[in-house]
């Protein structure tokens, strides 16, 4: 015992346990956000595309040009442009709450676009069948593409979940809160490996976790 202490001497297990209580927080909020807003945006990026439901040329490719911008920033720039809208809307750009629109920003495009690609290969037949009985567009979304899709958008949360801990990760560039700030903080700064190596410990296990719930919510789903 009093070796591991030893060879973790800088490790602060209370500061770490707060921090990865951060790391969870962020990542919860803004997961929710990204799906809000995310998915209506993917919805509408696939109906309007060429030969769908609500093709719409110019407006898909204006979406498309907004989405693919927002998507090829780096986060850390994204990080430190958005600090005036950060904090006009939270009051802060630091801290947990700090973090959050920036990575809801990063995020969300990124997960409508996996949501755009998930609906292209739900089979248009089934999409056919429904148009011919009548159904509605707002039908069609909820009965039939949603449901068909259902295994895909679970695989699109999971991958986005696991970028959002890398996004939550990078925010401690700018005093973001979680284990990210603790890395750059004491790890990087101070020049604590022991820190470094148990907050990066930490964020494998956390991505072993989603992507492990996440594979078996797809399978089991995918077996309905």
């Amino acid at each position: 015992m009093n070796e591991i202490t030893q060879l973790f001497i800088n490790v602060d297990w209370n500061e770490m346990a707060t921090a990865s209580l951060d790391t969870l927080t962020m990542l919860g909020a803004s997961l929710v956000f990204t799906v809000v807003l995310g998915l209506p945006l993917g919805i509408l990026l696939f109906l309007t595309s060429p030969d769908q439901l609500l093709a719409r040329p110019r407006l898909y490719a204006a979406l498309s040009v907004i989405v693919n911008i927002l998507r090829s920033l780096p986060f850390v720039i994204l990080l430190i442009i958005m600090i005036p809208l950060t904090v006009l809307l939270i009051g802060t750009s630091i801290g947990v709450g700090g973090a959050i629109p920036p990575l809801v920003v990063g995020a969300a495009p990124f997960f409508a676009r996996l949501v755009e690609n998930v609906l292209r290969e739900v089979d248009r037949g089934v999409v056919e069948a429904s148009q011919s009985m009548g159904a509605s567009t707002r039908q069609i979304i909820v009965f039939v593409l949603l449901p068909e899709a259902l295994p895909g958008l679970i695989g699109a949360i999971t991958v986005t979940t696991v970028a959002l801990v890398g996004y939550t990760a990078m925010s401690g560039v700018i005093g973001g809160g979680g284990l990210g700030d603790l890395a750059v903080r004491y790890g990087y700064q101070r020049f604590q490996t022991d820190v470094m190596v148990v907050t990066v410990a930490l964020l494998l296990v956390l991505v072993q976790i989603l992507q492990s719930t996440g594979d078996r919510l797809v399978r089991h789903f995918s077996r309905k």
